[in-house]
């Protein structure tokens, strides 16, 4: 409820007199801002208007500038804290980029150094400027017109368009008001910037905005093949086995597996589940493979373990042997070195002899946790189909909400799935694999050469080869298979670098292969200008040198100035269209256009170590998992319930030894928990024998991780934006601004959460 409001009446004694000498007046003080009028005896909207009284008013005006300067206290304390903040966390931080496992260390130091001259000469820049303005020597705003028509024709031409036409805008100085060496310095640097500067920013700045306008409309079009297929419930059927079944039942039965041939179809199946040092995801992962529904004299179980923990590679086969005894047709295997990496693992997991009797090979990573079904939903779509060579199911995420991160990168991932992949799998029948939950036919493999280690996207190569051969691709978009997204910066960064720098080391070794295949022209094209060129390279390119580069260079060469509908209008266009298939990410749209620029920087970065062969591109960097489940029951008590229902009475379950450690075991088994017991009273013994050592108050905390990349954008973004400031440049000042925040807050490593 809001309080009561105050009536001032002109009758109240402590006016001083009986008569009326202002306007009744209602303050409210939910908003000591307005006024309401209330009508005296007597008069008229005239009389009120002129006899307002200045005693109501002063008091009003002291309401505001109470409510003015607590506003402004509380802004300035938040701002406050906020640096100290700031302050406290670079004093305890390190370079992430320092690191032993850094992507392109070498690389990263040149971009550093560059970004590091650009904001040195930024600074130097504002600082000129800054003096030029407070000297006057900027182009006046008042002036006749006789003064532009001084300019020389070749300066007119360079200036921007609302410049050129003003009657009274602006001039260059004379020789007679040059007023020393400095302001003869800045007239120096205005026709230099005009006659040079300006014009190559422009052509730059031109060529971007046309990239930018290529890529955009090819979003477009995607959305509307998305569109279309929804509309038309486009999307693969299951073939029928028989010239009767297909009669007798329609399409959507049959895709929904109720044809008894199609429940039949159970072909040899191989299940690949490639790991590496993954002790959060394991057992999970594991155990929902191992409960896939699938005959299981038909199916085996290949863990690929390449962990160099030791630790690790027990609680794996720990695990494996608890499954295996449960009667799951499952073996582990491990590699003693890691040569050519997740692609090194899985060719020689395929060279075993007894791969040749299985038909298919179903791939899933460390975290993903498929259904029961999945096999059941995604290979009989070879049936009755000689020419398909993988089946690939959509990704969901189970901590797609744990925070912005997660949350950011869940609009991209939506929109790779439901519209990329969608569009391109319905009418192209090619697309990228994603490496995990998808299922190929081994003889599509071997005749596309097998898996190769050549670069780090060993998925989209074997991919990109099929295609070549002729093989076909299908996309499932309701078959969802659950696994986990980054939930720290640094994870997502080298997952993003390693995502972006392998697609230009494939484009680079397989474009001759492209050029000698024989599939159409048509789909070469599309493999070269929009596969590879357009999502690939342009899209990175533009995205950081049109808002991270010439954007910040045009507020200090104003004639070189970026149109409103570039840095505002288009890009939030095609952020409402990101954003359309997670339409509960809306509120979020302003932060991703953010953070989306912000990732310009290692997506840009990783592009050109990629494409030019620089730092370490080819280093393999596994992305840190923090181990959450699909849901709150718990899966290993079912498993371990339906087995003892299976199991001979007197055989005994020997379970492997899980995180949970000796006291989640002895929770299970009274004996070894008698066992514990005593084991931790003979070491309370053994201390209190000891003598006594020194107390350590508490475990010094883990440094921070800064990114030097982001910070020194962030810091050529803001003198940017006070450079605006001297222009009046409305929306390039907002802009700038939370640009330059975004960095700031991606570079102190605030966004996401820090997975040790």
């Amino acid at each position: 409820m809001a309080p009561p409001s105050t009536y001032v009446s002109s009758e109240s004694s402590w006016w001083g007199g009986k008569e009326e000498h202002g306007t009744p007046v209602v303050v409210k003080m939910d908003n000591p801002y307005s006024l309401v009028e209330i009508d005296g005896p007597g008069m008229d909207s005239a009389e009120k208007a002129r006899r307002k009284n200045a005693k109501q008013f002063k008091w009003v005006l002291l309401l505001r500038a109470h409510r003015a300067v607590g506003c402004v206290a509380w802004i300035a304390g938040g701002f406050w804290a906020l640096m100290g903040a700031v302050n406290r966390r670079v004093r305890r931080s390190r370079d992430a980029d320092a690191e032993p496992d850094a992507e392109a260390s070498g690389r990263g130091r040149h971009m550093l150094r560059f970004l590091r001259a650009f904001l040195l000469l930024s600074l130097a820049m504002l600082a000129f400027e800054t003096v030029a303005y407070l000297k006057g020597w900027h182009f006046p705003r008042n002036l006749p017109e006789e003064y532009l028509r001084q300019l020389p024709e070749h300066v007119l031409l360079n200036l921007p368009e609302h410049l050129r036409h003003l009657p009274e805008n602006l001039r260059m100085p004379e020789k007679k008001d040059i007023e020393g060496w400095l302001h003869g310095a800045y007239v120096a640097w205005l026709a230099f910037r005009i006659d040079y500067i300006a014009w190559a920013i422009q052509k730059l700045s031109g060529f971007c905005i046309v990239l930018f306008m290529v890529q955009s409309v090819d979003r477009i079009i995607m959305c509307l093949g998305c569109f279309w297929i929804k509309i038309r419930g486009l999307k693969p059927r299951l073939p029928a086995a028989s010239t009767n079944k297909a009669l007798s039942k329609n399409a959507n039965d049959l895709e929904d597996g109720d044809a008894d041939d199609l429940d039949a179809y159970f072909p040899m199946v191989l299940v690949q589940m490639p790991m590496c040092n993954e002790k959060e995801v394991y057992e999970t992962s594991i155990s929902h493979v191992c409960q896939i529904d699938w005959p299981r004299d038909r199916m085996l179980i290949q863990v690929l373990d390449d962990s160099d923990d030791v630790t690790c590679q027990m609680l794996i086969k720990a695990e494996v042997t608890k499954w295996s005894q449960k009667g799951v047709n499952i073996i582990y295997r491990h590699r003693l070195s890691r040569t050519g990496y997740k692609a090194g693992n899985l060719k020689s997991a395929m060279a075993c002899e007894y791969v040749k009797d299985y038909e298919f090979v179903a791939l899933f990573d460390a975290d993903f946790q498929p259904n029961p079904d999945f096999l059941k939903l995604t290979v009989p779509h070879f049936k009755g189909n000689p020419e398909l060579a993988l089946v690939q199911a959509r990704w969901i995420f189970v901590n797609k909400d744990e925070n912005l991160l997660t949350r950011l990168q869940n609009i991209n991932l939506c929109f790779h799935f439901e519209v990329e992949q969608q569009v391109n799998g319905v009418y192209l029948n090619f697309f990228g694999f994603n490496g995990t939950a998808g299922v190929w036919r081994i003889e599509a493999l071997k005749d596309s050469g097998g898996w190769m280690d050549r670069t780090t996207v060993e998925d989209m190569d074997i991919a990109v080869r099929a295609h070549l051969q002729g093989w076909k691709f299908i996309y499932l978009n309701d078959v969802k298979v659950l696994c986990e997204l980054p939930e720290s910066y640094t994870a997502y960064r080298k997952q993003q670098h390693r995502w972006h720098s392998g697609p230009m080391q494939l484009f680079r070794v397989c474009l001759p292969a492209i050029f000698k295949s024989k599939i159409p022209f048509w789909k070469k094209a599309n493999l070269v200008m929009l596969f590879f060129l357009l999502r690939k390279l342009i899209l990175p390119f533009y995205s950081f040198t049109l808002f991270c580069v010439i954007l910040p260079l045009t507020m200090f060469v104003p004639e070189a100035q970026l149109p409103v509908w570039v840095i505002c209008y288009v890009p939030m266009i095609m952020s409402v269209l990101n954003i359309l298939p997670a339409p509960k990410s809306v509120p979020f749209i302003i932060p991703y256009l953010l953070f989306e620029n912000t990732m310009s920087v290692t997506k840009f970065n990783a592009m050109v170590s990629g494409l030019f062969q620089l730092g370490n591109s080819y280093e393999w960097v596994v992305t840190k998992k923090a181990g959450r489940t699909s849901s709150e029951s718990d899966m290993f008590a079912l498993a371990e319930e339906a087995d003892t229902l299976a199991r001979p009475a007197g055989a005994k379950l020997v379970r492997g030894v899980s995180e949970g450690g000796l006291e989640a075991w002895a929770k299970m088994h009274e004996h070894d928990k008698k066992d514990l017991q005593l084991q931790q009273a003979d070491a309370q013994e053994e201390e209190a024998k000891s003598p006594p050592a020194k107390k350590i108050s508490k475990q010094p905390k883990a440094p921070n991780r800064i990114f030097k990349k982001e910070l020194a954008l962030a810091s050529l973004l803001l003198i940017a934006a006070t450079r605006s400031l001297l222009s009046a440049q409305g929306l390039h000042f907002y802009f700038l601004l939370f640009q330059g925040v975004t960095f700031l807050a991606v570079g102190l490593d605030l966004i996401g959460e820090q997975v040790s």
